[in-house]
């Protein structure tokens, strides 16, 4: 009989596959991946577009354009885009990252013939309409004023500025900057990020033969939009670390957020970095819950993450926690970080970790849209699939000695920005 009060050994995962895409082309060259899976008639469709033309004056104008970009073409108004599509079970969805621009078509493969012409004409003839953009920016500009009332919101703006300055990764987003947008900057930006030789299309699902074909009929031919693109890029330099206290007097929380530059996907150590994270702050078990939240009663919750960008990685640490413990709070963050520089991590935290990092990894696998996933994080970072191998490589076999090294070169307290957003 099973005996319930004793837990299940640890069985730790092997073999981790990925269904790789298959490339193609489109007949104006266009660069197609197709992770082709699953038994249901669903596709996911995603046109990814770099993000070009970067002006510090003008720090919305990627921004708003993914955000009206479905609101208008020349023969259909922002409602019958939205009729249309609704009418044959699809969705369209926009998402702006600060290095690439997306714009998701979710439908039934039996519909792409009727649907694929709408999403043509939302990419070719987009005219971004002034009553609709008038919309745009009362509406953002009134989440913006509620926005600035938080103090994590104000804790996170503030930390990205500081670390990278008036870039798509740090730009300090006023009112005022949406009051300066005109209608003919979003379209001059549409016409020069909207082309094919800047997108990348990547599709997960059901999707044969016959359905690139269809696809090819549709995007394969001539785009309208022919304007001058120029891809972002950026620099960074270390910083040394410093305090930003931004004052609340009637706060009962206080937002912390800290962190430095550090490395991105492409550096050999990020996968040993990713692992030294899960230990300090990177799940529900980890050091940082355990003594801030756990232990001490501080917060609710506290994480810390290693975030991987086209031009530049960097740590960070999010928590809010009461007004009143904040310098507490702050003292046993800097004690955990040292304690990582110091001390060996004991073979059974590590082997928790490393369960539950490859755990994560086969768990985040469940379908063809998240096995296109793990092939866009890689791909836009230059990167194949042996980045994987190596990443289950190291949490198989990395040691605590390895961690420790990894510490005392990407974790240095002295070297963050921290940024407290309430009561010291």
């Amino acid at each position: 009989m099973l005996n319930r009060t004793v837990a299940p050994a640890f069985k730790q995962v092997n073999d981790i596959n990925f269904i790789k895409p298959t490339a193609k082309q489109l007949k104006n060259g266009l660069p197609v991946y197709v992770v082709n899976a699953g038994d249901q008639e669903l596709v996911r469709i995603e046109f990814i577009f770099e993000n070009v033309n970067w002006d510090a004056q003008k720090p919305l104008q990627a921004i708003a354009v993914n955000g009206l970009i479905n609101n208008g073409t020349k023969n259909l108004t922002a409602k019958e885009i939205a009729e249309k599509v609704d009418y044959y079970g699809a969705f369209l969805q926009t998402e702006y990252g600060a290095d690439l621009t997306t714009i998701t078509l979710y439908s039934l493969t039996k519909h792409l013939p009727s649907v694929l012409p709408i999403l043509w004409s939302v990419l070719n003839e987009s005219i971004f309409p002034q009553h609709e953009l008038d919309i745009y920016k009362q509406n953002q500009k009134q989440k913006l004023q509620v926005s600035l009332q938080k103090n994590d919101f104000l804790a996170r703006k503030n930390f990205a500025n500081s670390i990278f300055g008036q870039t798509p990764y740090g730009s300090d987003i006023s009112l005022t900057d949406y009051d300066q947008l005109q209608q003919s900057d979003l379209l001059d930006y549409f016409k020069a990020a909207f082309q094919p030789k800047n997108c990348t299309i990547i599709i997960a699902g059901k999707f044969l033969d016959k359905d690139f074909d269809v696809l090819d009929e549709v995007f394969g031919g001539a785009w309208e939009n022919a304007g001058t693109a120029v891809k972002n890029s950026f620099q960074f330099s270390e910083q040394e670390g410093k305090d930003l206290y931004i004052e609340k007097p009637e706060a009962l929380q206080s937002a912390i957020r800290m962190g430095n530059l550090s490395i991105s996907r492409t550096h050999e150590d990020f996968p040993a970095l990713q692992i030294l994270n899960c230990v300090f702050g990177g799940y529900f078990g980890s050091r940082l819950m355990a003594n801030i939240r756990e232990d001490k009663g501080y917060t609710y919750g506290i994480g810390s993450g290693i975030a991987s960008l086209k031009h530049a990685g960097y740590f960070f640490l999010a928590t809010e926690v009461g007004a009143d413990v904040c310098a507490s709070a702050l003292t046993e963050i800097e004690k955990e970080i040292n304690i990582l520089r110091s001390d060996l991590i004991a073979d059974e935290e590590l082997n928790l970790v490393r369960n539950f990092m490859l755990g994560s990894l086969l768990g985040s696998l469940e379908n063809a849209f998240s096995h296109a996933d793990k092939f866009k994080s890689i791909h836009f970072a230059g990167l194949g699939y042996d980045y994987y191998d190596n990443y289950i490589h190291t949490v198989k076999n990395i040691t605590a000695e390895r961690l420790k090294a990894v510490a005392n070169q990407y974790l240095d307290w002295n070297a963050m920005t921290r940024v407290v957003v309430g009561k010291k």
